[in-house]
């Protein structure tokens, strides 16, 4: 009785002490449950979490404060209880984890903005890196992945992507996992040596094209290491956290430093993530706020040279997730860069200064301020063009889904550490995180590549046994060839033998003497 009683009381002290630990800490960007993202001298622009999951554009030149916007909409997330994932690719979105210290640009914005009650605080974060070396380590299978986004990865043509689908459906239809490249070698060396038992059912296979394929796997290999594939597999529900301590959303910070060099491989692996979201959650409709909010850094990246298969999945997955509580954040420097398909479904929208020295870039402005509903107080295209940094014209959607008026406002300060962090500091988070352990140590689990292999020698031996038996069988045949030649040969040479003929001879004039002395006994007594 007393356990149950004190498991109670601790309950109860625990929900207190959050409560307090909210109370006291002051939050100024989550209030009355509406995220605060910037102000002016008259207005304050919120973003309500209900309409979170209707997606949005953080969009502007380089050095326009951009990271600074989604480093504060990303803590707000946090702040409400919403789990994140976003991408680091230059290393200075680490600091989330740590406590904001006091600097000139975040003070004299504090007091521009007059935030009465702004404190600094850290957030709950796990820090995740494809090479393991960041963060904890992020793989998938190649069968997971899916043959069209290794194919952009391979740099494939569609003829060679074809090919490799085949290979694909061979490999499940045959129940033989595609762990990491060595299955996928494997399975295309199988493929290409027993093509012909596979043209009635999956058609032509090209010898040609799998050797290219083979070729492209071994660059990729050495170019990149073969870090994104193996087991085990990163499990997407280890995003969608809150912390106990404190209540906030997760932050799980994708390490990109390295991997944005190779820019076909990294959109690849962030779809991968976003796919694992679509094709595993259930349809939720909308909610008080979202699952998981999602931002995809440099997204012009996720439609440049993309195969039209991948782009028209990336749209239906844009439009279909929101009902599955994701809501999906795209960074870009113009509004441009996303297809109108896309942009269509964007409804929360931050717009930070973007220069026009070419008629293409008025053009891209232009495009720009349509995206907005206007506000009578100012120009929007002229607007863009002469904001500071850390201002943005700002509009999000109302209770009732349609969008705000568009207003420029002053996007508020991060409560967070800017920057990087030292070595010490992300082994800290790396070695405390909820899912320390879980991924570092690979696991070699049976797949395409043994079960191919066992596969071949069975067939080998059996080949090997066909041909022993073959060889044993023409072994006897010459050895019952020789032998008859032998005692055919020995019968001549019997036969031809002097003495033989002697003998024979011999026993011939023996034999006509008897039979002569025995008739003549016969003849002789008849007489």
């Amino acid at each position: 009785m007393w356990i149950k009683r004190y498991v109670k009381l601790s309950l109860f002290l625990l929900f207190l002490f959050l409560l307090l630990y909210n109370l006291i800490k002051g939050d100024i960007m989550y209030v009355n449950n509406k995220i605060l993202v910037g102000k002016n001298d008259k207005k304050e622009v919120y973003l309500l979490p209900n309409m979170a999951n209707r997606h949005g554009l953080i969009t502007g030149a380089s050095g326009t404060g951009k990271t600074v916007t989604l480093k504060v909409m990303a803590e707000s997330f946090s702040d409400c209880g919403i789990p994140v994932f976003m991408v680091d690719v230059k290393g200075d979105l680490a600091g989330t984890a740590f406590m904001g210290v006091e600097n000139e640009n975040v003070s004299s914005r504090v007091e521009k903005l007059k935030l009465d009650g702004f404190k600094y605080d850290r957030y709950p974060c796990v820090f995740l890196d494809t090479y393991g070396k960041n963060g904890h380590p992020v793989r998938t299978t190649v069968q997971n992945m899916g043959h069209r986004l290794i194919s952009k990865m391979l740099n494939l043509s569609d003829t060679q992507d074809s090919v490799l689908a085949i290979v694909f459906k061979i490999a499940k239809d045959e129940n033989k996992p595609l762990n990491d490249l060595e299955d996928l070698q494997s399975m295309l060396n199988y493929v290409s040596q027993n093509k012909n038992k596979y043209t009635d059912n999956y058609g032509s296979i090209a010898t040609q094209s799998i050797g290219t394929i083979q070729r492209n796997v071994i660059e990729f290999m050495d170019k990149v290491e073969d870090n994104f594939f193996g087991t085990p597999s990163f499990d997407y529900n280890h995003l969608i956290n809150t912390s106990l301590e404190t209540g906030k959303g997760r932050i799980s910070i994708l390490d990109a430093q390295v991997l944005f060099n190779y820019p076909d491989s990294y959109v690849s692996m962030v779809l991968w993530v976003l796919n694992s979201l679509y094709d595993n959650l259930p349809e939720v409709g909308d909610l008080d706020k979202p699952k998981i909010v999602f931002f995809f850094d440099e997204a012009h990246l996720l439609f440049n040279n993309m195969p039209k298969a991948v782009v028209d999945h990336v749209i239906q997955v844009v439009k279909l997730i929101r009902s599955k509580g994701v809501g999906l954040y795209f960074i870009s420097q113009s509004p441009s860069d996303i297809p109108n398909e896309v942009l269509s479904q964007l409804g929360n929208k931050v717009q930070h200064a973007l220069r026009a020295y070419t008629p293409s870039e008025q053009k891209a402005i232009k495009a720009a301020a349509d995206g907005f509903r206007t506000n009578p107080e100012f120009d929007t295209k002229e607007a863009i063009q002469n904001l500071g940094t850390g201002e943005a014209l700002v509009s999000f959607l109302g209770e009732k889904g349609d969008p705000n008026v568009v207003e420029k406002v002053t996007i508020l300060p991060p409560q967070s550490k800017m920057g990087a962090i030292t070595e010490e500091e992300r082994k800290m988070v790396i070695n405390n995180s909820p899912i320390a352990n879980i991924y570092e140590t690979r696991t070699n689990e049976i797949s395409a590549k043994e079960m191919n292999e066992e596969e071949m020698n069975k067939i080998n031996e059996e080949k090997q046994e066909e041909l022993n038996k073959k060889e044993q069988e023409k072994l006897d045949k010459e050895a019952a060839k020789e032998k008859a030649r032998q005692e055919k040969e020995a019968a001549k040479k019997a036969k031809n033998d002097p003495m033989r003929k002697l003998g024979k001879k011999i026993t011939g004039k023996a034999t006509d003497r008897i039979i002569n002395r025995f008739l003549n006994r016969i003849l002789k007594n008849f007489k």
